[in-house]
């Protein structure tokens, strides 16, 4: 029976699939009858169900890696090479695994057959492009890369929170119900967030929760170098959605799309919201143009270690675009269409959470003024710790929300979730 990542398949690969399920028993019932007339044992029941799976995971999937992303607590899988394999398991929990290979050679093979047919777009994994990123059709994230290393690396990183709301961060202890309740309200106001973290901090799962809040029928356009958001799996959260992905250049070195184009010509796509994730480049101010002429409520990703760093990496990327914006320039660009920035964060016990929100305050000498509304220097997770702006304060009004005593001394303890 199928499972319900492979909805996300093309309609052909699933036939391919349907048609495998139906062959690989009467494959393992001819087996059977040659191993009687050998005089053989018999495969019992167990063997040629993992018989079952093995085919399909290697016909299909990605071989001795389905069996370790079939745990429901796995976060991540490293491989240096085809046999020192370690699986991260939530909670902090690691160990070492079986090989997924016989030869890293095989292991090789594996990941260009993935990438040949598991996105959306056909990718390569060659010597010429040693380097892959492919989102697998779970949601995770597989990224792997050989002839720069002594041996072929693949990190796997599950997302375990395709659907997740703002309501179950808070269960899960990345915010607590004052700040959902305001997160909520912001994205409601349609005003414009920019997330931003470390590597596997979380940025995605909390930029799928904010988005879980807009209104159904409002259109979003996405635009990833690779999906990553996966909006289109939950049609009753978002009717209307479109998912745009970057493209490699062929093997005659024709045929890129670049997050700049895809970020152009959402423009055209008339959306409600643009979300772009993640921001890395010259498409940032391709990005801040679509934010400044109506775009309200738009949201991206950055990746940077504070809230204040976020908006930093934003001038950079702005300063080093072929229209060489100077960072004061961009800096009122981010002042006039910038609201918030969030920052989470991923601690030493494993657990993710938003340690700061930072609202931007205007522009003074050509530097951003920001004001970290929200900060979790005392507490395990943010809590208020400074005054909103009048003008922020209305406009959250006008959506229902009430704001929590900010007087700047952070409220001591976790405030438990509610409802």
């Amino acid at each position: 029976m199928l499972d319900e990542s492979e909805t996300a398949l093309p309609g052909n690969r699933r036939e391919q699939r349907a048609l495998a399920e139906r062959f690989i028993p009467e494959a393992l019932d001819a087996l059977a009858a040659e191993r009687a007339r050998a005089f053989l044992p018999a495969i019992d029941r167990t063997e040629e169900l993992r018989i079952a799976d093995d085919v399909l995971a290697e016909l299909f999937g990605l071989g001795a890696l389905e069996r370790l992303l079939a745990d429901d607590t796995v976060e991540n899988v490293t491989a240096n090479g085809c046999d020192a394999v370690w699986v991260h398991h939530a909670g902090g929990i690691k160990r070492r695994a079986r090989p997924i290979a016989d030869t890293d050679e095989e292991l090789i093979a594996l990941i260009r057959k993935a990438a040949a047919r598991l996105g959306r777009n056909e990718r390569r994994f060659d010597t010429a492009n040693p380097f892959l990123d492919l989102q697998l059709p779970d949601g995770s994230r597989l990224n792997a890369v050989m002839a720069v290393s002594e041996r072929p690396a693949v990190s796997v990183r599950r997302h375990r929170h395709v659907r997740v709301t703002l309501d179950e961060l808070c269960s899960l202890g990345a915010v607590d119900d004052t700040l959902r309740d305001f997160l909520e309200a912001a994205v409601r106001a349609r005003m414009a967030i920019i997330v931003c973290g470390g590597t596997n901090a979380g940025k995605t799962t909390l930029m799928r929760a904010l988005l879980n809040a807009c209104d159904p029928d409002e259109r979003l356009i996405t635009i990833e170098d690779r999906l990553e958001l996966g909006l289109s799996a939950d049609p009753e959260r978002h009717r209307d959605v479109i998912e745009l992905e970057t493209r490699m250049a062929n093997i005659e070195g024709s045929g890129e799309i670049t997050m700049q184009q895809l970020v152009r010509n959402a423009l055209a796509m008339s959306p409600d919201r643009l979300i772009v994730g993640e921001v890395r480049g010259p498409e940032v101010v391709d990005m801040l143009a679509a934010l400044s002429i109506g775009n309200d409520g738009s949201m991206c990703t950055i990746h940077a270690n504070s809230a204040r760093a976020g908006l930093s990496k934003i001038a950079t990327y702005a300063l080093r675009s072929t229209e060489h914006i100077p960072v004061d320039v961009t800096n009122r660009m981010i002042a006039e269409c910038i609201d918030f920035v969030v920052h989470v964060r991923k601690s030493r016990d494993g657990h993710r959470r938003v340690d700061s929100v930072l609202e931007v305050a205007g522009i003074a000498d050509g530097e951003i003024n920001g004001v970290e509304v929200f900060s979790a220097r005392h507490t395990d997770t943010a809590r208020p710790s400074g005054r909103l702006q009048a003008s922020t304060l209305r406009r959250l009004a006008d959506v229902g929300y009430r704001e929590s005593p900010l007087d700047g001394n952070p409220t001591s303890g976790d405030q438990p979730c509610h409802r």
